[in-house]
């Protein structure tokens, strides 16, 4: 893609004898550039959008954006918006359309967010604590819910101490082609503020040492995946790999079910933050390991 951008910004030579006086990029046919933009990446897009008018007005053609966009993304919007109070707006062109959809888009409740990631126009999606099935979390004794602007929804479920941890949750999404994985995102400890400066309360951090945590995965065309994981480096926001899964078709919506379990009852587990899960593209595996 890199390639195709750079041709465009290059000198042109002519072969004939008298090439016009005046003659530049903003001469290309509109239609022309347009077509050239196609096999660019929506970043590309916008960079060489801003060489001029006729750039720009390319830069807008219907046909254009609607390649960046998921191969069902009317499905998506259907799914999203169902139960919105504020419906999707019908009168957007692509361009904006792929604008509106790269924002977060809460639905459910406000319990998941899906949204395209701007570079790649993939498909993402993340379930906060809230939109999962947590046992015990409305006794006060074993889970509390905490306030963080470190979290995507705001805010977490905080385990104080418990014998039997189960997390599960599921999804029917509408997901275009393609391979995802899902990650729980996790923290051992309790982080907070003291002087302006972000300190890990470690005090009821016990029992994940001694068994991993059990991650699980089915959909509803029979992929099952299986990772155990143990719990370790408190104060750290960690994505841990539940497993993956690949969607062949989408002209119909997959259910996803997931779990973390740490069930053996010998002994008390605690000091743990749930934040939410991720749904996103496979190939984003190593972006998240950085963080």
């Amino acid at each position: 893609m890199g390639s195709s951008l750079s041709f465009l910004l290059m000198p042109r030579v002519s072969t004939t004898t008298s090439p016009p006086a005046n003659s530049g990029l903003g001469d290309l046919p509109e239609s022309c550039v347009a077509s050239v933009m196609v096999y660019l990446d929506p970043q590309e897009i916008c960079k060489i959008s801003m060489l001029n008018r006729a750039f720009r007005d390319a830069s807008s053609a219907d046909f254009v954006w609607e390649s960046k966009l998921p191969l069902n993304y009317g499905s998506l919007i259907d799914r999203v918006f169902v139960d919105d109070d504020e419906n999707f707006p019908t009168n957007l062109c692509k361009r904006d359309v792929y604008a509106r959809l790269c924002r977060p888009n809460y639905f459910d409740g406000g319990t998941k967010k899906v949204w395209l990631d701007k570079g790649t126009g993939r498909v993402c999606l993340s379930i906060s604590a809230n939109g999962l099935a947590i046992t015990g979390i409305d006794d006060r004794r074993y889970w509390s819910r905490i306030e963080t602007d470190e979290s995507r929804f705001q805010s977490v479920a905080y385990l104080q101490q418990i014998w039997w941890f189960e997390v599960d949750g599921e999804v029917d999404f509408p997901f275009p082609v393609g391979s995802y994985s899902i990650f729980y995102r996790l923290q051992v400890g309790r982080a907070s503020r003291r002087f302006g400066k972000r300190i890990c309360n470690s005090e009821h951090v016990h029992g994940w040492d001694k068994k991993p945590v059990q991650f699980q995965l089915s959909t509803s065309d029979k992929q099952q995946a299986t990772t155990q994981s143990y719990l370790k480096e408190a104060g750290k926001w960690k994505y841990h790999h539940v497993g993956d899964f690949v969607v062949t078709g989408s002209t119909e919506t997959m259910k996803v079910k997931f779990s973390m379990t740490q069930i053996d009852c010998t002994h008390t587990k605690g000091g743990l933050c749930v934040d939410s899960v991720l749904i996103c593209p496979s190939e984003f595996t190593e972006r998240l390991k950085r963080f």
